[in-house]
Formats: structure tokens, C-alpha cells, sequence
């Protein structure tokens, strides 16, 4: 997927209706490998973290954000960026063919005779009436489903929908771009012979957090929908699948439906935390605030290594050590056989799951997932006079040291890795804090949280971003150090993991919808 230096090449990406889950595999390996991405408002700007730091990102969406909004201009820059030899991204929400100008596209890149191809997307025509419980077709109700654009060319000097013909088609009907003409196609339905009490859905912003959906009939649509005050983009859903939405709406009966949640997490351990988020209908918005990097040297470590046998505990207060440990203990030709006279100590059920992947089933894991809780436990061993190796990140907290210290023990502590603020600009997150988009932000460790202030200007600053937010955090130590910024801490779960940290979540805000129901 990379191009050479002297010939570049333009992929058009399908990004999907919204939901950044929709993304192909496909789609993200172009995005990982692009030189310049240009994106447009409909694609989930949440996709951009798939992108390269060293890449350019260039919006050319509507709404004056961007420099390039002229559909030639857009066409300009693909021809010029990949004849420069970089290999460019075009991101489009939904798939680039299906009303999204990705043949013009692809016309003026061909025509410039610069290689290309086009990822698809998954449309907006059928997965955002999935997402409002709508199938486009049905058994019983629905043999076919037609696509139609609600806004064509202005240029045209007519029409090309034959609105007679729409009006009698069978199934479905769907209209992608329609909300600004929803009156007319109404209208010209309804004239054409179109029942009154055909089922309608408007259907905003599908398959992200801030969906909305309004149902009606022909006759009241255009009414519900200037109450609601809808905007676009909407899909619009015309046939008597729209009646199976009271049984099928599984999206937006979730518990954490239209909650976006920042995860401060490094990306590449934000995973399990976004997956359990997404079950529950949040929709995660990844903004890694610390990278994992090695230590400067391996020097000391190594030497540790040679000197296992001295030692009597190896103690893991983070999943974050237990790669680099393993990878230098192979690297110093030995497995876990060589750890066989060590009592083994994970700080919790994680770090414990990661030491299972090498073979060590530890011999210790406490009630309590902190320093605290792993003291209480080794107060309860023979410590006195043994000798301890704790291989963690190079900064951290020193109580687990020196009150190991205290009890008698000789303790190493040595840095496996270090964590580092991330150099990539996070304006955009700003912005969506500031526009009320971001409905809580979590640090799962005390370093994401001071790196998260660093990155949005320091400590006053910071504070003022997120007066409006609430915090969540992963356990006391974490919300102690959000605390001193001045934060709202309003989660902190009784057992420090992540699983506990979002079901915390649906409880709190369980409870403010219920406090905000009961409110007159």
C-alpha cells in the first residue's frame, strides 16, 4: 500500500455513516499509511488517530472549517499532493460511490493519470436505519429498497427522478441529503399517490452517539421534524419497515446511548476499555495523553537479569512492565524457567491476564489494585532479610519501595519504560469539549492526567476547559491527583479496572437521568 518516491497514489476511503467502528480494515491500513489525509464533515474525525503523526490532515468539509471547499480545489489537491509522491487519502463518510462525489473524483485523478483505488464504505443508505432499528428490507414487508439523493445537481437544467414511478415503487424508500427538501419530496410523494399514512423516520447523525430519530407518516413528518428542529445530515426511511423501529431499536435503548467518553489510555491499550464502553452505547473517543517508550538504557535491568538468583520477589505493579521484563529475559537467552524460585507478585487481575501469556501464573495478587493493597498483602509474607525486584515505569509513586524497605527488605527498583506526553496537537478535542460534545473524560492513571493538563495548556487552563465535564477515574490515587488540578471527579469505581470503571459509568449517569426525570 505505499507508493514510490517518484509516483504517489490516491486512495478514496469510505469512513462509514459515522460510527468509527464502521471503518473496513481496509480503510484503516490506507489511513495508517497516508502522507495527507483530506477529510470531510460527515467522516468521524475520531478516524484521524488511525493517522500517522509525521502526516498532513486537511479538512475540506462544509461549514468554513477548511481552506478547500470547491469541489475542484479538493480535486486540485489530490492530483498535485500525489504527484509530488505521497501517498494520499481522500476520507469520505459512507462509501465514496454512493452520492458522495467519489466518481468525480476519481474521474480528475484518472484523468491526471495518477494511480488510485477506492476503499469502500459502508453506506448511510442501510446502516443508519440499522441503527434506528430499521431494515431497508424485510420478508413480509419490503422485497426491495430503492436509494435516492435528496439533493441533486443544481445545475441540472431538470430533474432525473421520475416522481410518479417513486411514488408507486414497492418497499422502501431512502433518501440520503434530503432533510433541507424533505417538504418537497413529501409533497411530490403525497401528489403522485403515496398514502398519507405511510411510515416516515428522519434519522440524524445515525449510528453515532448524537443519533436522533423522529418517526411519523407522510402527513406529519415535515411538522415533527420543524419541531425538532432537524438538520442535516438525516436519512430518510419511507415504507412500513419504518413500523418495526418500536421492537428492533437496539442502538439507542443502550445504557450509555448518546454518551461520548474520552479514554486518555496509550492507543495501544485502549481496546478492551473502548469495547466495553461501545457495548454499553457509548461511543469512545480516543485521546491517548502518555506514549509507552523504553528507558533510556536496558544497562541496569540487564544486570538484574544476570543476577536473578539473588532475588526472592519480582513484583509487577503495572501491565505495562511485563513485556519489556520477558522480552529482556529472552534477550539474555533465558524463559520463565528462570524465574522458578521467585514468589511472583501482579498489583491485579490485568497484569496477572499478561503474565499468563508468558507462561508465570503469580503467586500473589491483592484485594486492593494499588501499592496499598499489595503491602497488606506482603505483610502477611517472610520479607524480612529477602531480596525484592520490582521492574517498573521510571517515574512512580515510591511508597511501595520504601515501605518494603522499612519491613526489612532489600528492594531494586528498576525502569522498564517510561511515559511520555504524545507530540500530535489535540486542538481538535478542545474543541470538541468546548462545543459540549464530550460528556466525561477518564484517566486510568495518574500520569494521563498530568499529561492531559500539559497538553491543553497547563493547570488554569485546563481547569477552565473542564468545569462542564464530569471525571472519571480508575481508582482513589488517579481521582486524587484529578482533584488537585481542580477537576469534578464523579466516578471512581471500588475495584480498580477498567470493567469497573464503566459499569461505575452507567451507574452515574443512570443516576443523573434519573435525578433529571424526577426534577420538575
Amino acid at each position: 500500500m505505499t507508493s514510490g518516491a517518484s509516483s504517489g497514489k490516491v486512495y478514496l476511503v469510505g469512513a462509514g455513516p459515522g460510527d468509527p467502528g464502521l471503518l473496513t480494515i481496509k480503510g484503516k491500513a490506507c489511513l495508517e499509511q497516508a502522507d495527507v489525509v483530506l477529510y470531510d464533515y460527515l467522516a468521524n474525525p475520531a478516524l484521524l488517530r488511525f493517522v500517522s503523526e509525521r502526516a498532513e490532515r486537511i479538512y475540506v468539509g462544509r461549514r468554513g472549517r477548511g481552506r478547500y471547499q470547491k469541489q475542484e480545489d479538493i480535486n486540485r489537491v489530490l492530483i498535485e499532493r500525489a504527484k509530488a509522491g505521497q501517498v494520499v487519502v481522500r476520507l469520505k463518510g459512507g462509501d465514496p460511490f454512493v452520492f458522495g462525489r467519489g466518481g468525480e473524483e476519481a474521474e480528475a485523478v484518472a484523468a491526471a493519470g495518477i494511480d488510485f483505488e477506492v476503499v469502500p464504505g459502508v453506506s448511510a443508505a442501510v446502516a443508519v436505519p440499522a441503527y434506528a432499528g430499521i431494515p431497508v428490507t424485510h420478508r413480509t414487508l419490503a422485497s426491495m429498497v430503492t436509494v435516492v439523493t435528496g439533493h441533486e445537481d443544481p445545475s441540472k437544467p431538470e430533474t432525473d427522478l421520475d416522481w410518479t414511478k417513486l411514488a408507486m415503487l414497492p418497499g422502501t424508500l431512502v433518501f440520503l441529503m434530503g432533510m433541507k427538501t424533505l417538504p418537497a419530496i413529501v409533497a411530490r410523494l403525497m401528489e403522485q399517490g403515496r398514502a398519507a399514512d405511510t411510515p416516515v423516520a428522519a434519522i440524524r447523525w445515525g449510528s453515532r452517539a448524537d443519533q436522533r430519530t423522529i418517526s411519523g407518516t407522510l402527513r406529519d413528518i415535515v411538522a415533527k421534524a420543524e419541531a425538532a428542529k432537524f438538520e442535516p445530515p438525516t436519512v430518510i426511511v419511507i415504507g412500513d419497515v419504518v413500523r418495526l423501529r418500536n421492537r428492533l431499536n437496539w442502538f439507542e435503548r443502550r445504557p450509555l446511548f448518546g454518551k461520548r467518553i474520552a479514554v486518555t489510555r496509550p492507543e495501544s491499550q485502549a481496546g478492551e476499555f473502548t469495547q466495553v464502553l461501545s457495548t454499553y452505547g457509548a461511543e469512545p473517543v480516543v485521546v491517548p495523553t502518555i506514549q509507552i517508550v523504553p528507558p533510556d538504557s536496558w544497562k541496569t535491568l540487564d544486570e538484574a537479569i544476570r543476577r536473578l538468583g539473588d532475588y526472592r520477589w519480582l513484583i509487577l505493579t503495572s501491565v505495562n512492565g511485563v513485556a519489556p521484563f520477558m522480552n529482556r529475559l529472552r534477550a539474555a537467552g533465558k524463559d520463565a524457567r528462570a524465574l522458578s524460585h521467585l514468589r511472583v507478585c501482579a498489583i491485579g487481575p490485568r497484569t496477572a491476564r499478561e503474565l499468563e501469556v508468558h507462561g508465570i501464573v503469580p503467586d500473589l495478587i491483592p484485594a486492593q489494585y494499588q501499592a496499598e493493597g499489595l503491602l497488606d498483602a506482603l505483610g502477611k509474607e517472610a520479607i524480612r532479610g529477602t531480596r525484592v525486584l520490582i521492574p517498573r515505569a521510571e517515574a512512580a509513586r515510591e511508597i511501595l519501595p520504601e515501605r518494603l524497605t522499612e519491613m526489612g527488605a532489600r528492594v531494586d527498583v528498576i525502569p522498564v519504560y517510561r511515559t511520555v506526553a504524545p507530540t500530535a496537537a489535540l486542538d481538535w478535542f478542545k474543541e470538541e469539549i468546548e462545543s459540549g460534545r464530550i460528556h466525561m473524560v477518564t484517566f486510568t492513571s495518574s500520569s494521563t492526567v498530568r499529561n492531559f493538563v500539559d497538553l491543553m495548556g497547563g493547570a488554569a487552563a485546563a481547569k477552565r476547559l473542564m468545569e462542564p465535564v464530569p471525571i472519571g477515574c480508575i481508582g482513589p490515587i488517579t481521582a486524587d491527583t484529578a482533584a488537585e488540578y481542580g477537576f469534578s471527579v464523579a466516578v471512581v469505581p471500588e475495584e480498580n479496572t477498567v470493567p469497573a470503571l464503566a459499569e461505575a459509568i452507567v451507574r452515574h449517569f443512570a443516576g443523573s437521568a434519573q435525578v433529571a426525570s424526577a426534577s420538575p
